[in-house]
């Protein structure tokens, strides 16, 4: 069902809604259009509650690419009190969002982004090109494209420039675990295609992440046959095409995981999590090579649900202020 000329206005706010879709097989455009308002309708419910918390400052639209698109600016978000105390000793987090690769700027994030920067983090949260309009290392391009940004922008925030963390979730969960292994393993950039930004990542935090793109790039079967998110599927030829023909061996969780020094990495997610599996997966992964991590895999309670990126989405949450809490440990555990 297309959206309402209201629900577009709403949707706009948050993501491309048809204006990209113009040169696009008309089934496949149909397609993404309806996943883009399916999730949009579940934002749009969520979107009474979110509020951010008194005394953030944010900094928004900043160009980091030079060429005026939405998909290459980011917001930054930090607390007022860093600036007052006149320091530069705030860790940094920086926010892939998710979006099953078609859906979604930055502004989705904000009140996680917010709430985030309310434990004490500077918070770079960044857009990035929406396939059809890039493929998979298109996008991964804009990420890198926009953490070089952060690292030759973080001077002018009251911020550690050595305290650097990467967060995302769903498919920006992937995005952020391949975003660390980068900057960790020149080796991996190199097999990628994929310029190193040069910042210094202590660790990762990967909410609900798409973390297994094997089947993806392989196109071995049907990743979520049935679902709305089967547009994924859709366009797999489309979105991971350059990735297969790069044949590298990093996109195998189990080569990278071995072959590439991890920080340690938080990784959230609960059991009705549609992509609970791909998060134990790479749980797994980690465990097997002797690397550092935590994994929290929460229970929803009786007659309640959490579901796909619960801290994300539904911040004010109980479970999503232990989880966004049990961030801010992890985090300044490593310093």
């Amino acid at each position: 069902m297309k959206p309402t000329d209201e629900e577009r206005k709403l949707l706009a706010q948050w993501t491309e809604v048809d204006d990209d879709l113009d040169q696009v097989d008309p089934d496949l455009a149909n397609k993404i259009l309806t996943m883009r308002t399916a999730f949009g309708r579940g934002n749009i419910a969520c979107s009474p509650y979110w509020e951010d918390p008194e005394g953030i400052d944010a900094v928004t639209d900043l160009d980091y690419a030079g060429d005026g698109l939405r998909a290459h600016k980011l917001d930054v978000y930090y607390p007022y009190d860093a600036v007052v105390r006149g320091g530069k000793t705030a860790p940094v987090y920086i926010d892939i969002h998710g979006g099953g690769f078609v859906h979604e700027y930055k502004e989705l994030n904000r009140n996680f982004c917010t709430h985030l920067a309310d434990l004490g983090f500077v918070i770079f949260s960044l857009n990035y090109r929406l396939a059809p309009s890039a493929d998979y290392l298109g996008q991964m391009q804009d990420v890198m494209a926009g953490m070089a940004w952060v690292k030759e922008h973080l001077a002018d925030y009251p911020c550690d420039p050595e305290k650097i963390f990467i967060t995302g979730d769903s498919v920006g969960g992937v995005m952020a675990l391949y975003a660390v292994a980068i900057e960790q393993s020149k080796a991996m950039a190199d097999s990628l295609g994929l310029k190193q930004a040069g910042l210094n990542v202590l660790g990762g935090t990967l909410v609900s992440g798409m973390h297994n793109l094997r089947p993806l790039v392989e196109q071995t079967e049907d990743y979520m046959n049935g679902s709305m998110m089967d547009v994924i599927t859709m366009m797999a030829t489309r979105t991971f095409a350059t990735l297969k023909a790069r044949n590298s061996p990093f996109v195998d969780l189990d080569y990278m995981t071995a072959n590439v020094d991890l920080p340690p990495l938080f990784l959230n997610t609960s059991n009705d999590d549609f992509l609970q599996g791909d998060s134990l997966l790479l749980g797994a992964a980690l465990a097997a090579h002797g690397r550092d991590f935590e994994i929290h895999d929460r229970h929803a309670r009786k007659g309640k649900t959490l579901g796909h990126i619960y801290p994300i989405c539904m911040t004010w949450l109980p479970e999503s202020q232990d989880i966004l809490h049990k961030i801010r440990d992890f985090s300044y555990n490593l310093f």
